[in-house]
């Protein structure tokens, strides 16, 4: 079998620990204020008199919001730097906090949520560190972001509780607008304009042309021509969509099948964010260490295979914890890996891009799983979800054993 070209054989710049440092400072940051608008949504929404169902259209209106923005914020970033950036998603973000505290209407709600589309910045700190990080090196580097991103969702909500408690949601939103501007100004002085390693670009075919727009989808849709990328987009659509129609309905259907109460539901959630954590700060690195990215992705899809076939067999609360173990490890395994696998097999110009197809994929799978997981557990209960996952991933590892790899060894 051939190898596709791969371009991101690289080794750290001068510039990784201090932008790595940043990065995870600023992912903080951001994922605090973040969550104190998602606590804050749900009882401001309520207070407007918001019903689940307009909820769930502003849930969806924001999903697509940034499904459309992630490939333009991703060509945005390849062409302008990653300052500029990392600036107008944490801009976006103060734009969507600042409004949803001066909301007092439900049209302004949805206007809230249009910000979004620009509002990627995990993605932005994504393609600083694979600007800066070594090859070998960079699914563990992407998954430490992921462990300061987990921080800042434990500390957010606690910190939006409070101030709700002694004011107002709307004073919640407007800390996290606040904090949101602070960081911006971390950006403007501590972020250079580009991140890219003039070294690195010389080495690649295609360089940047200046006539490229960000506007261009003929040039982000050209790397789905690459077979690695349009594997792994593929790879992440085939295994995400059982993962998120299982999310959306996570708590729903625990605590109708299990009786839980929020306190125990509370605890089962950080008992999934804990699991996260340790994975992406710890796991990822250590066992990329000992084995190829193509070994990675195929290991953890059997082991979600097998997982969500074990899921369909739940029947108590201790079981379902001991499934979730391997589940949520080969879960984070693979996005981590198949982030930093996609970032290698382009032009070190076009990686804010390939992640930006990456993102999008999450944010398409976001905006329709949770009508099918309504609809699957409505029609077929509990069980569904597990088999749903099995047959999917299931059938990507048949597909991985028939040699469709994409090139990935």
């Amino acid at each position: 079998m051939m190898k596709t070209q791969a371009y991101g054989n690289f080794q750290r710049t001068p510039l990784y620990t201090r932008m790595t440092i940043l990065m995870y400072i600023i992912v903080f940051l951001y994922s605090g204020c973040f969550w104190i608008q998602i606590g804050v949504l749900p009882f401001l929404s309520k207070k407007l008199g918001v019903d689940p169902i307009m909820f769930g259209y502003l849930e969806t209106v924001f999903s697509i919001s940034m499904l459309i923005g992630g490939p333009l914020f991703g060509r945005f970033g390849d062409l302008f730097g990653a300052r500029a950036a990392l600036t107008v998603a944490l801009f976006s973000s103060f734009l969507t906090y600042a409004i949803l505290a001066v909301s007092t209407s439900v049209p302004m709600l949805f206007l809230s949520r249009l910000p979004g589309v620009l509002m990627h910045v995990m993605h932005g700190a994504q393609m600083v560190v694979t600007d800066v990080s070594g090859s070998a090196e960079r699914a563990d580097v992407l998954g430490k972001l992921g462990v300061a991103y987990g921080v800042g969702m434990v500390t957010g909500p606690t910190v939006g509780g409070l101030i709700t408690r002694l004011s107002s949601e709307q004073h919640a939103a407007l800390a996290a607008a606040v904090i949101s501007l602070a960081t911006i100004v971390l950006v403007l002085v501590t972020i250079p304009s580009t991140t890219k390693d003039p070294g690195r670009v010389a080495k690649v075919e295609d360089v940047k042309n200046k006539a490229d727009n960000v506007f261009d989808y003929r040039a982000i849709l050209a790397l789905l021509r690459i077979p690695m990328v349009r594997y792994i987009i593929i790879l992440k659509m085939v295994v995400g969509i059982p993962v998120g129609v299982f999310h959306s309905m996570f708590t729903m259907v625990n605590i109708d099948k299990f009786g839980l109460t929020a306190e125990t539901n509370g605890h089962l959630l950080s008992y999934v964010g804990i699991i996260t954590m340790i994975m992406q700060g710890f796991g990822v690195g250590y066992i990329s260490k000992w084995f190829g990215d193509g070994v990675l992705l195929r290991l953890s899809t059997a082991s979600l295979a097998i997982s969500y076939l074990l899921l369909a067999l739940v029947d108590d609360l201790k079981f379902l914890l001991l499934i979730l173990i391997p589940m949520i490890a080969s879960g984070s395994l693979l996005n981590l890996v198949a982030s930093s696998t996609i970032t290698k097999c382009v032009p070190d110009t076009a990686t804010g891009t390939s992640l930006g197809l990456s993102m999008a994929t999450h944010s398409l799978i976001r905006s329709m799983t949770p009508t099918i997981g309504g609809y699957l557990y409505s029609l077929f209960g509990y069980p569904s979800f597990g088999l749903l996952g099995f047959v999917m991933n299931g059938g990507m590892m048949l597909a991985i054993l028939l040699g469709c790899t994409g090139g990935i060894e």
